[in-house]
């Protein structure tokens, strides 16, 4: 292929780009601004000259059209509330009297008002502020965010489009408020939501606008024929506004399925569609369906979530099948390049054979661009980028980094009885009570304390030669030694050694196997001011040593009472790295099992009687379609299992998992076979206990109390009002009491005060119980 020409005016664009800046700027500057040392006004000027780099980047890049409206101080769904005025009543007096402070309190919450309910953005790591309606929720627009980032950019030189989160998404995504019954529709909301995105397009158009982005994910997932007219509608109504800018409906994520017809025969202007793997069934539902004669089609082929170069002969091959489909066809990422690290070319300490394999945001620009000059100008003006992209693949997949045949043959060999637990669960459950010996109603905590300065302070120490290993791990004893003293004397029943040696839950791990690689500037944003690193699986998964003993045999060596082994779970560390896309996800999570259960089998033998091995990202990592739910919890399941099953009956093994909705997974649950489960239930009001008891779940459970993302400190009254709403779905003789999550991100004033409370609610409803007894 030599020439595509009929394509010369194909356009490179992104959909969003990552917000933080290359140090993480934003970061620093908002919670410098929670804890008084940044002003409001410093906060906004650092915030607004992110934005100007980032499109300066992106005009220098070839970037054709940049995206405005996708930066966020802390989450773009918490963003499209404020913009239609959907503000809980319980927030309204505190964004009244200053709206920075009003939108962080929705965010995070005060110790007087608890914030908006959080979970996962699809199948993603990010998590998102869950919109609270009712049927008396009055919307009204609020355009002014939107409006004065378009006139920054356009008048910084740039052409830009709006992006916002479409009406159909948006009420999707949110749930009925406090006090609404559950049985409560957002989605009936549509016609009164309309009028206020006809008038915010309205006024981006006042305001320069020829294009605005509507963000429609919501639509590549299931969805009724209730939910596809109500997309019918919605963009037959925006589609026919007489003063609009042009309108480019956006899906990423997976196919769009069903809901592709609908809005191809919608009254606008362009559709942005993703055909990368997830999504390669968009190519042939679009021919069906005849295609967008006459109207714009943005072409995500560059996979904006996950870090591997493009193969451009492919898709180069895809782009000249779409140029019959559509009257004019750009290319982009997938979906918003928020979801990856910005710039490979800041890592100094990876291979460079392997980083010839890498594309980060800026790497993932550099790609769009010349794929589309390629469209555009034709094959022979991209002749060098090709040469290069097929040699950085075939080096890629000859290298023996790739493969480890002891590996390889160590997973074949695995037998369905390997993940089985040697004793059904009844029988389990009584050798561990017996050997426990633990309360009614027993307290613990997820894993992780407080990660204070002095221990950021002595890892950084400790890699620029500042200490020596002597020094680091005498720093590390004395906070285990403060940390077990401290749930000593609150009166926890089973202790964790507070992980102040783990910089991440999967990193810290993946840089003890081999197969896995770190980056020093690899930030991806989680929530809010939570950015993590996620480590690069490149090759096959091997333990070399045990990686977690040393900490935990010690954290026991302090203490009477049953101290937790803690690790992370096959499931997770795949969603919350980015995994290899040269071969099945069941495989590598099959590799990455039997890692830990290396790691397992040897914590139980240097004695530890409970061990959690965490898997917040199962529900996460579910694909979005339902027809493809069952292969992957398979294997997910199988993973688990793999991982946990190699130990004594007596031996107790926990998981975790927070912040996504648990209903449509509970079987799978149920499936990975562990003793007792905790789970987030702080802000969604106990819903997940109600959801293991509808199921019959036989098992132990920790639903939580303590809301860990937010600042707040619950009082005992609060923690307890939650536990008796627990007994209600889970008999006492099976209920825990923890926190939602791990405790890494809090204070130590906060947590101490919170786990006090905690444990004094669970003495309280102890006695009551008691009592109910006698």
């Amino acid at each position: 292929m030599t020439s595509l020409s009929t394509a010369a005016a194909a356009r490179a664009t992104v959909y969003g780009y990552p917000r933080q800046g290359q140090n993480r700027e934003l970061k620093k500057a908002i919670e410098g601004y929670w804890k008084g040392r940044v002003t409001a006004a410093a906060l906004r000027e650092t915030a607004a000259e992110l934005r100007r780099a980032n499109w300066q980047q992106l005009t220098e890049a070839g970037i054709h059209e940049v995206p405005t409206g996708d930066f966020s101080y802390y989450d773009h769904v918490l963003d499209t509330s404020v913009m239609v005025g959907a503000i809980p009543a319980r927030h309204r007096a505190a964004v009244e009297a200053d709206s920075l402070d009003g939108y962080f309190a929705m965010a995070r919450g005060t110790q007087d008002v608890a914030p908006l309910e959080m979970t996962k953005w699809f199948d993603t790591n990010y998590h998102y502020l869950v919109p609270e309606l009712g049927p008396d929720t009055v919307f009204t627009a609020d355009s002014s965010k939107q409006v004065a980032e378009l006139k920054e950019a356009i008048a910084l030189g740039h052409t830009a489009r709006p992006v916002l989160v479409g009406p159909v998404t948006y009420l999707l995504l949110a749930k009925p408020a406090p006090g609404v019954a559950a049985d409560f529709e957002p989605i009936t909301l549509l016609d009164r939501l309309l009028p206020v995105y006809a008038e915010v397009l309205s006024d981006l158009r006042a305001a320069g606008a020829e294009w605005v982005q509507l963000d429609e994910p919501a639509l590549v997932q299931d969805r009724t024929r209730a939910d596809l007219n109500a997309a019918a509608r919605a963009y037959r109504d925006l589609g026919g506004l007489d003063d609009r800018p042009k309108l480019l409906v956006a899906s990423y994520f997976d196919r769009l399925g069903e809901a592709l017809p609908v809005l191809a025969k919608a009254p606008v202007d362009g559709l942005a569609l993703d055909f990368t793997e997830a999504a390669a069934a968009n190519l042939d539902d679009l021919a069906a369906v005849g295609g967008l004669p006459g109207k714009r089609l943005v072409a995500g082929v560059v996979n904006g979530r996950n870090i591997w170069i493009n193969d451009f002969e492919k898709s180069l091959s895809t782009l000249g099948t779409l140029l019959g489909l559509a009257g004019q066809v750009d290319v982009a990422a997938s979906c918003s390049l928020l979801h990856v690290p910005l710039d490979s070319s800041a890592e100094r300490d990876i291979d460079p054979q392997i980083a010839r394999w890498l594309a980060f945001a800026r790497q993932k620009t550099a790609e769009i661009v010349a794929l589309a000059r390629g469209l555009a100008q034709g094959t022979d003006t991209i002749a060098a980028e090709l040469a290069a992209n097929r040699a950085d693949l075939t080096s890629r997949a000859g290298s023996a980094i790739t493969r480890d045949p002891a590996v390889r043959a160590r997973a074949a060999a695995v037998t369905d009885a390997d993940g089985r637990r040697s004793q059904p669960y009844a029988e389990r459950a009584a050798a561990q009570r017996a050997h426990l010996g633990l309360p009614l109603l027993p307290t613990t905590t997820i894993g992780s304390f407080p990660q204070t300065t002095e221990l950021r302070t002595a890892r950084s120490d400790l890699r620029a030669g500042r200490i020596d290993t002597a020094g680091y791990e005498g720093r590390i004893e004395a906070e285990i030694r403060e940390v077990i003293s401290f749930q000593e004397k609150t009166g926890i029943d089973v202790l964790v050694h507070g992980e102040p040696e783990r910089n991440d839950m999967v990193q810290y791990f993946a840089e003890q196997l081999t197969g896995y690689l770190a980056t020093e500037h690899g930030w991806v944003q989680s929530y809010g001011t939570r950015y993590v690193r996620p480590p690069i699986l490149a090759g096959d998964i091997s333990r070399p040593e045990p990686m977690s003993i040393r900490w935990t045999s010690y954290a026991q060596s302090l203490t009477d009472r049953p101290v937790k082994g803690m690790l992370t779970g096959p499931v997770t560390m795949l969603a919350w790295s980015f995994v290899r896309d040269d071969q099945p996800l069941g495989d590598t999570a099959r590799q990455v099992a039997l890692a830990l259960r290396d790691e397992v089998n040897d914590l139980e033998a240097a004695g530890s009687s409970v061990i959690q091995v965490d898997e917040p990202a199962l529900r996460e990592t579910l694909p979005l379609r339902a027809a493809d739910h069952g292969v992957y919890l398979a294997w997910a399941t199988e993973a688990f299992r793999l991982a946990t099953s190699g130990v004594r009956p007596d031996t107790q093994i926990h998981t975790h998992m927070c912040y996504a909705e648990f209903g449509d997974i509970v079987q799978a649950i149920d499936d990975l076979d562990a003793d007792v489960i905790s789970l987030e239930a702080a802000r969604s009001h106990m819903q997940v206990a109600r959801e293991l008891a509808a199921h019959g779940y036989p098992r132990e459970a920790g639903p939580g109390v303590y809301d860990i993302h937010s600042p707040r400190v619950p009082s005992t009254d609060e923690a307890a009002a939650l536990l008796r709403k627990g007994l209600e779905a889970i008999p006492a003789e099976r209920l825990w009491v923890n926190p939602d999550c791990g405790l890494k991100t809090r204070g130590w004033a906060e947590t101490k005060a919170s786990l006090e409370h905690l444990v004094a609610a669970a003495h309280e409803v102890r006695a009551e119980l008691r009592t109910e007894a006698s």
